[in-house]
């Protein structure tokens, strides 16, 4: 029988990317992550953090996230 959904393996997800200023003219990079067909948003400070968060969402089957990783919104 074919799945009701029409992108089964498809997942969407907005990114706001922004520089927190540290001090001495330092930034650090900000991400926030939000997974649209859930709502869940998580905040990052490193890139294999959001990467793994995303490839969590991804590879989950049935469930709305996987591992733990970032700050939950």
């Amino acid at each position: 029988m074919p799945s009701q959904e029409p992108y089964p393996r498809t997942h969407l997800f907005t990114l706001r990317l922004w520089i927190e200023p540290v001090g001495c003219g330092q930034g650090e990079v900000r991400v926030r992550v939000t997974y649209l067909l859930s709502g869940e948003t998580r905040y990052f400070r490193t890139w294999p953090d959001v990467t793994a968060f995303m490839l969590s969402i991804a590879g989950a089957t049935g469930t709305g996230g996987g591992e733990e990783g970032g700050d939950r919104d």
